[in-house]
């Protein structure tokens, strides 16, 4: 099932314009925004200006791609030209990039519709997109919790059927977390697999940018379109980008047998049972598909987080450097010396949650403390690296919960910093490894809210756990359920 797919035989066979598409899309944006919050500016112009071209171009009988019309939603950390782009900071908030960013440029080639900017944690430094220094983005299916972060703006835009595709960035977990908790389809590419060019930086060595998708076929139709080399970004992968889509079939036959690992770490204490056990069951889905189960171990996966949040932090102490009230961005009023107004700029133009995490990222890097934290945690990285690489000896797709629980309640979480942080237990050891992993649907708590599976699989096999995904996808209807929104 692929609604891109659908929307485009509307169009090729007439029954739709691309006007009539994104104009019923920027309505059901506008409508719902009141409650969700999931974008920071709708762009109605410049998404019927790029309507218009798709429907010049159908007029004319020219043949059309699958993406040309279609409604997408980008997350604020990805430079549009002309269009404000903010990262949900205070000290960007007049910030209008000269250049556009390499995947929307790949986006709007294809003729993809864009609708608006969404809203996401300050400088992608959340959980929960509560860190926003504009709005707080509520989950579909409970406005009363959390989207996820830091994309949870793109994830809530999808899920509340906004948008049929959206962009986040994920560096420790900011797509696949809130994929789990909207109940859509989020994947994290390889590092280097698709350009950061335009993407303003978080953890230069872990971000990565990412489709969010209500099906499978969705996200890989968007993958396709935005993966691939760019010379504009030095860590750009050159490697032969497949139709990812062509690749997907409703079995694991034509692989012969797959074996996939359940990683044992992930279990037992700390993961709430109403998804240890939408996770049991959705692996036996698999088992019934035809894959073969095995428990792996990664016995450094725990560490995975102390050690992010003393790399992560180090990148980010580096990467905002930059703003300073000098370049670009805000600059405070009356500062007597230069000192004082970087000084009152950055005070007041971050938020307490990036000020946090400068302060820790500078303090792992000083004199004296860089061994001790930031060198020890690189080489934690490495085993990790290491523990994958044996596990993906015996097995094709590492599974396992995306997220410990599910989206928790708004303000629940937000003096608890630490507690905050263990939501992206499971998922910052594959950015610390630079490995693909994705967060499919599986379930639903007693309350009515999604949970989600987390397929990861080695460097470059996007193919693998797409397949994996599609096949667990057609044999279920979790992509079929969407909440009550009017």
């Amino acid at each position: 099932m692929s609604f891109i797919r659908e929307l485009h035989q509307q169009l090729v066979r007439k029954e739709r314009s691309a006007v009539e598409i994104a104009q019923e899309a920027l309505d059901r944006a506008a409508v719902l925004e009141p409650k969700l919050h999931s974008f920071l500016r709708l762009t109605p112009e410049h998404a019927l200006a790029q309507a218009q071209r798709v429907d010049a171009q159908i007029a004319a009988g020219e043949e059309i791609g699958l993406l040309a019309g279609i409604p997408i939603a980008i997350k604020d950390n990805m430079c549009t030209k002309g269009i404000t782009t903010t990262c949900g900071s205070k000290i960007l908030e007049n910030f209008v990039p000269p250049y556009e960013s390499t995947v929307t440029q790949k986006l709007m080639s294809a003729g993809a519709v864009m609708l608006g900017k969404t809203n996401m944690d300050e400088f992608a430094m959340g959980s929960s997109t509560e860190t926003s220094a504009y709005q707080l983005t509520a989950n579909p299916w409970d406005l009363s919790r959390v989207p996820g972060g830091s994309s949870g703006g793109s994830a809530a835009a999808v899920a509340g059927d906004q948008a049929v595709v959206s962009l986040g960035s994920d560096t420790g977990g900011s797509i696949r977390l809130p994929a789990s908790f909207c109940g859509v389809v989020g994947l994290k590419p390889t590092y280097g697999l698709v350009s950061r060019f335009g993407l303003v930086a978080y953890g230069s060595s872990l971000d990565q940018i990412g489709p969010f998708g209500r099906t499978v076929e969705d996200a890989a139709i968007t993958l396709g379109a935005i993966a691939g080399y760019d010379p504009q970004d030095a860590t750009s992968l050159k490697v032969k980008i497949p139709d990812y889509a062509k690749l997907l079939k409703p079995s694991f036959q034509s692989r012969g047998r797959l074996r996939i690992g359940v990683i044992k770490e992930t279990f037992g204490e700390g993961l709430d049972e109403v998804v240890e056990k939408a996770v049991t069951k959705a692996i036996g889905v698999l088992q019934d598909l035809g894959a073969e189960i095995q428990v792996v171990s990664c016995p450094r996966f725990r560490y995975g987080l102390p050690a992010y949040y003393i790399i992560a932090p180090s990148e980010a102490s580096a990467n905002l450097a930059r703003y300073d009230g000098v370049k670009y961005g805000f600059r405070a009023e009356g500062a007597d010396n230069l000192m004082n107004m970087y000084t009152k700029t950055r005070a007041a133009g971050f938020g307490d949650e990036v000020k946090r995490r400068i302060m820790i990222g500078t303090y792992t890097l000083s004199a004296g403390y860089y061994d001790a934290y930031y060198l020890k945690a690189q080489k934690v990285r490495t085993l990790l690296r290491q523990d994958f690489e044996a596990a993906f000896d015996k097995v094709d797709v590492l599974v396992c919960p995306t997220a410990p629980t599910t989206a928790f309640k708004a303000g629940s979480k937000t003096q608890d910093p630490l507690t905050m942080y263990l939501a992206d237990l499971m998922t910052v050891p594959v950015n610390l490894a630079g490995l693909p992993g994705m967060s499919i649907p599986c379930g639903f708590d007693e309350e009515g809210m999604p949970i989600g599976l987390q397929l990861i699989s080695n460097v470059l096999r996007e193919d693998l756990i797409l397949q994996v995904a599609y096949a667990y996808e057609q044999a279920t209807t979790w992509q079929l359920s969407k909440p009550m929104l009017k």
